[in-house]
């Protein structure tokens, strides 16, 4: 597909790191997470910025499976991407708990959800636990197995003092079959509905989430270019954070969509994929113009 360089005219200092989106970014998986594939461009990009030793990681929304897990199976389709590369929303949930010395979370999430949490040294309960209802936060993270019961749990905790926690607000993501549900979205819209509690966001948009990439980038966020297929997700958090925003139509989001939206929501550039984002010449200007 070709877009048209001169609808997309506002300039912007060169990236000096990448930060990209997982699913319709890098990979689309099936609607059980699994049976990956690997997107046009992704391993040869991701090569050219190693090559030039220029720093990137992927941030994915999805909480079901920690890096350890993730991580070879990325690198079995060819991704260079380490486990340290590799930051899911518990990642950054994990690092928020313990700068708020938070020592116990009531975790609603499949097995995998919680592991960043007790890899930091966090208790993390279910709601079959006795203390689950005196936790400091409620954590929820991807949980297809999700009961009434939980919720109530949850809602209880909350009640006693917990602070509420949100891997993801987005309420589908992109796989192989189209348009996926985003769990998570739906389980604390019904926490929060009955407690009114605060969510806090861990993931994508939230600043928590690019702040946590700066950091371990070691670049500032504003000269991060942020590659992903939702507006509402991955642009919406670079604009907010003056960061540079890359949309790719291999996800979510068609050409014509991305050119509907506001500013708030606009990226920078366009293109199909990541062969797309080769493209567009990021790399090489002091300062990016059209065309």
């Amino acid at each position: 597909m070709t877009f048209d360089a001169s609808a997309w005219s506002e300039p912007f200092e060169t990236p000096r790191a990448f930060m990209f989106d997982l699913d319709g970014t890098l990979i689309l998986s099936d609607r059980s997470l699994g049976q990956y594939k690997v997107l046009p461009g992704a391993v040869d990009y991701l090569e050219e910025l190693g090559r030039r030793g220029i720093p990137y990681l992927a941030l994915t929304n999805g909480s079901a499976y920690p890096p350890s897990e993730q991580g070879p199976k990325l690198r079995a389709l060819g991704l260079p991407i380490s486990d340290a590369q590799l930051l899911t929303p518990s990642s950054v949930t994990a690092d928020l708990l313990s700068r708020r010395s938070v020592e116990s979370a009531l975790v609603l999430g499949s097995p995998g959800v919680g592991q960043a949490l007790r890899d930091a040294g966090i208790t993390t309960l279910s709601s079959s636990d006795a203390e689950a209802v005196s936790a400091q936060a409620v954590y929820v993270g991807w949980h297809p197995e999700c009961s009434m019961k939980d919720i109530e749990i949850a809602c209880d905790a909350i009640a006693n003092g917990a602070a509420l926690y949100v891997a993801s607000e987005a309420p589908y993501f992109a796989t192989r079959s189209g348009k996926s549900f985003g769990f998570s979205f739906a389980i604390a819209g019904a926490i929060q509905r009955v407690t009114r509690a605060r969510i806090q966001l861990t993931g994508k948009p939230s600043l928590h989430a690019l702040r946590f990439v700066s950091r371990q980038l070691g670049v500032p966020m504003r000269r991060i270019a942020v590659v992903g297929d939702d507006p509402l997700v991955e642009i919406m958090m670079a604009r907010r954070a003056g960061a540079i925003g890359i949309g790719v139509t291999s996800g979510m989001t068609d050409a014509a969509a991305w050119a509907a939206q506001p500013k708030s929501r606009r990226p920078h550039r366009i293109a199909a994929d990541l062969a797309g984002v080769k493209t567009l010449g990021l790399l090489d200007q002091g300062l990016i113009q059209p065309g």
